[in-house]
Parts: structure tokens; C-alpha cells; sequence
């Protein structure tokens, strides 16, 4: 069966992988972007938004946005978009522009009905039926491969706190938000059930490998 993974979930020492007061000006929040520096200073970051350059070191190995091992990822509603309540007579189609940069589909967890979005060779599909529904259906068509949980705080709390995520993988960015939102209240105080296997210190992150000490929901 595939694992529920995260991959590199960039959060400051002092917990927050998201500033507070987001929108569309601000997708992660104000100061937010500042976890987020590490990822586009490497090579697979800047290919990412269309750019050359930038580093191969350990980072960037760390970093990898088409992993070949993913065949579905699951999110929140925030990382999708800032736009709140009903869908209707919204035309939003995420942060991402026409070519997202995921290729496999993507579901996204919303209170709120809202038809499939095709979108090049990414699907986004939007499940009101909560965490372990997104999981079942991510599950079916990864067929064996991964899927990766996003963001936001929120989205992965549902997970942790049932112990559905088999490995967690944090990038401890060196800076510290004081307000936002929170995944752990310090480096080190680890979500209940999930001790560290390894920690490798990178050129803009240290990165911190996760892994759940039991079976899922206990």
C-alpha cells in the first residue's frame, strides 16, 4: 500500500509554516514567503517557476516537486487558494497559474461542493467528506505510489492527529514568525506518536525526518 508522506514542509524554529493574514497579495501569509527562500535559491525550486541557475546540494536534493514516487497529493483549502465560503461565482484556479506544477491529481479538502478542475496534466478534485475520504480516493488513483500531504497547519493537524501520516518531513528554516499559523510549538516537541530518524542540517534549511512510531489511528 502507498504511504501518506510529506515533503519538506518548510516551518520556522518557532513552529509556523505560515504568516498570519493571508491572501492573495500574501499566499503564505505576512513574512511568509521567508520559509520559502531555501526552496527557489534551489536548482529544482527555480526550474520550478521557469527559471536556470541555483544550487544541487543537499537542499535541493531534498526538494523535488516531480518526484516520480507521488501519484497524488492531498490539501487544505488555504494552500488551494484565499478565497472563503461558497465557490460559486468564483473563477479561482489556484496559485499555480494554467500549468501546476504537480502532474498527478491533486485533492483538495473544502466544506464546499465544487466540480473538478482539469487543468494540463493536473486534476484538481474537491472532497467535502473530510481527511480520510481525500485519502481513500488519493489512494486509488496513486495506485501504489505515494501521497503527499500539503499544507496548510491546518489540513496537516487533521492527519497527525490520527496518525495517518507514515512520514513527515520538516525543512527548519532559521528564522522565527512569532504569530501565523502553527504545525509545532518548537523544533523538537514533535507531534504525538512521531519521533525523528534523522536530521540533516542543508545550505538554507535543516531537515528533519519524521516517522510515525505506531499504526495509523492509534
Amino acid at each position: 500500500m502507498s504511504q501518506l508522506i510529506t515533503s519538506s514542509v518548510s516551518v520556522s524554529l518557532d513552529g509556523y509554516m505560515a504568516g498570519p493574514s493571508q491572501d492573495e497579495a500574501n499566499p503564505l501569509g505576512r513574512n511568509g514567503t521567508r520559509l520559502h527562500e531555501w526552496i527557489f535559491a534551489t536548482k529544482s525550486g527555480r526550474e520550478m517557476i521557469g527559471q536556470d541557475g541555483g544550487s544541487q546540494g543537499v537542499d535541493d536534493g531534498y526538494f523535488n516537486p516531480d518526484s516520480d514516487e507521488v501519484g497524488a497529493t492531498i490539501m487544505g483549502r488555504n494552500m488551494f487558494g484565499p478565497v472563503r465560503g461558497s465557490w460559486e461565482g468564483s473563477n479561482w484556479r489556484g496559485w499555480w497559474g494554467e500549468s501546476p506544477p504537480f502532474h498527478h491529481p491533486v485533492f483538495v479538502l473544502t466544506h464546499f461542493e465544487r466540480p473538478d478542475l482539469v487543468m494540463d496534466d493536473t486534476t484538481f478534485h474537491f472532497v467535502t467528506g473530510g481527511a480520510e475520504l481525500a485519502m481513500s480516493q488519493a489512494r486509488d488513483v496513486a495506485r501504489g505510489r505515494d501521497v503527499k500531504v500539503g499544507g496548510g497547519a491546518a489540513t496537516l493537524h487533521q492527519f497527525l492527529k490520527v496518525r495517518l501520516i507514515d512520514e513527515l518531513n520538516l525543512a527548519v528554516v532559521p528564522v522565527e514568525l512569532a504569530v501565523g499559523e502553527r504545525l509545532i510549538e518548537a523544533v523538537g516537541q514533535w507531534p504525538s506518536g512521531y519521533e525523528c530518524r534523522n536530521i540533516v542540517p542543508g545550505e538554507g534549511a535543516t531537515h528533519y525526518e519524521l516517522v510515525r512510531t505506531g499504526s495509523a489511528g492509534q
